[in-house]
């Protein structure tokens, strides 16, 4: 579903070169285990796109573990709140 290509990754990551292309095919993948574990289901949305290469720019650009990413962090899980899948209260109360 989601058409997020390398080549539009990369342009957003601002990466010439491609010595890190298995590694952000990977982040690709992650991104969107993740989103799908956070209750989001893969859609070709433009937001869903974002939150995945929101994703992938706080791997990528925070490889340290100890490094501070609220900023980022804030925009994804802002994101994931509005994609999330909610699940709808079939019952009626009378």
């Amino acid at each position: 579903m989601l058409t997020l290509t390398l080549d539009e990754l990369k342009n957003y990551l601002r990466i010439d070169g491609s010595e890190d292309d298995s590694f952000l095919t990977l982040l690709i993948d992650s991104a969107k285990e993740y989103l799908i574990n956070a209750g989001v289901p893969e859609s070709d949305s433009n937001l869903y796109k974002l939150a995945v290469m929101l994703y992938i720019a706080m791997q990528y650009e925070n490889r340290d573990p100890s490094a501070r990413m609220d900023g980022f962090n804030f925009a994804l899980q802002s994101i994931i709140l509005q994609l999330k899948d909610y699940p709808t209260d079939t019952t009626t109360t009378t």
